[in-house]
């Protein structure tokens, strides 16, 4: 299966989240989670006003919905290829 240059780049293999969030969904999975960790440290920290957490928190919010389409491309290109490579064996039902 051929991988695109930008997917070799980012380390995602091709996989891409399935909506267009602006900003958020142009981040590849790794960079999506290491702001969402970030973001959960800065909250974790404490020291900032009600406002900015609740900007820190709806940040987060889209960053681990980049992560879930992420994720979920993951899933289905494992199954399709699993599918693929064993038709008569493949159970409609399994995660993988």
């Amino acid at each position: 299966m051929a991988v695109s240059a930008e997917a070799e780049r980012t380390g995602n293999g091709g996989a891409q989240p399935a909506g267009d969030d602006g900003p958020a969904a142009a981040l590849s999975y790794e960079q999506a989670r290491d702001q969402l960790t970030e973001v959960v440290r800065r909250l974790e920290g404490g020291g900032l006003t009600l406002e900015q957490s609740l900007d820190l928190w709806e940040r987060g919010e889209r960053l681990a919905a980049v992560c879930e389409q992420w994720l979920e491309g993951a899933r289905a290109r494992l199954a399709a290829a699993m599918t693929a490579r064993a038709p008569e064996s493949a159970d409609p039902d399994a995660p993988f």
